[in-house]
């Protein structure tokens, strides 16, 4: 009885967690496009912006697609979110300072997000390759 229980807990943590996500992102997009766009103008990290809050709303609805209909990607989900929070979150850091040593943390953000993306193929390979069994 304990399993399912904690088994609905953290599928609906995946969705609060992937619901959040994209809303932070779609924020941030607007704030971006609006409230700093004199501010990233200057600093010359318009394109810088609009990367972090591009890769943030795509891997937002990623984690929703897992946290609604693979639940069982967990290890996906979870670097999806390093991921963002690394890449896109030292990218929006950077773009409004100009400090260039916070950058420094989108490599392995974005290394996240690959390991994310091959973790799933392997996960779905694995899927496959046992379909036939029962």
């Amino acid at each position: 009885m304990t399993d399912i229980h904690e088994g609905v807990h953290s599928n609906r943590t995946m969705r609060t967690i992937a619901a959040l996500s994209g809303f932070a992102a779609v924020a941030l997009g607007a704030f971006g496009a609006h409230a700093l766009r004199s501010t990233l103008a200057a600093l010359a990290t318009v394109d810088s912006w609009n990367t972090a809050s591009l890769y943030h709303l795509v891997h937002s609805a990623v984690l929703l697609c897992l946290a609604v209909a693979w639940p069982g990607a967990r290890l996906s989900f979870w670097l999806f979110v390093v991921g963002i929070v690394l890449f896109s979150g030292s990218l929006y850091v950077f773009s409004v300072t100009g400090l260039k040593g916070v950058a420094m943390a989108a490599p392995v953000g974005g290394t996240c997000l690959m390991a994310g993306w091959l973790a799933l193929a392997f996960l779905a390979c694995r899927a496959s390759g046992n379909s036939g069994r029962k």
